[in-house]
């Protein structure tokens, strides 16, 4: 498949489904599952069209090709996690009848997070991955933010090589849901002259 046109653009709330793909995407089909239900799709979604979320279409930028939504990224300013994570947690207790009594921190006060990232598998191995967490990052750094970080999997090499080739470094291993990651972070340009 040609990449005829390729748009990284912002979210709108019409792109909650793609958003929703890309959080399946990233997180896994069956770990959505155990903390979103079985109707996860439909929690994602309404997540992605809220305003003040995690997954809020507001923290996300889109990958069109020709037109047509192929990926997502998701991302905010680490800070705000504990603001953006409580109506997360009440939607999603809402809708499923899921609590959570303690949910460690994927990100620091420090940082902007670069949460979840999803190229739908027909788009795959055309680079939209790559252009999105740059455009993410740049975006993160032209606000004033010092660093980007976001958490791998200690096991996906290759996700890591890649964020490694785009000027991420091993900043220290967290235990995240049960899982072994990487918390690796990459320095604003302007912070090290």
């Amino acid at each position: 498949m040609n990449t005829k046109h390729l748009t990284i653009r912002p979210a709108t709330i019409h792109d909650a489904p793609i958003i929703a793909s890309a959080l399946t995407m990233a997180l896994g089909e069956e770990a959505m599952k155990m903390y979103c239900g079985e109707n996860c799709q439909s929690v994602l979604e309404e997540l992605a069209q809220m305003e003040n979320t995690q997954y809020s279409y507001h923290n996300a930028l889109i990958a069109d090709v020709d037109g047509i939504p192929a990926g997502a990224i998701i991302g905010y300013d680490g800070a705000r996690l504990h603001e953006l994570r409580e109506p997360t947690l009440r939607l999603i207790q809402e809708r499923t009848g899921q609590t959570f009594s303690h949910i460690q921190d994927e990100t620091n006060p420090h940082e902007y997070y670069l949460d979840s990232l999803g190229v739908l598998p027909e788009y795959r191995n055309l680079g939209i991955g790559s252009k999105l967490l740059i455009a993410l990052r740049d975006k993160a750094f032209s606000e004033g933010h010092k660093r980007a970080g976001l958490l791998v999997n200690t096991e996906n090499l290759k996700a890591e090589h890649l964020y490694l080739s785009l000027g991420f470094e091993r900043i220290e291993c967290r235990n995240f849901f049960g899982h072994p990651m990487w918390h690796l972070q990459a320095t604003n340009p302007q912070e090290r002259r």
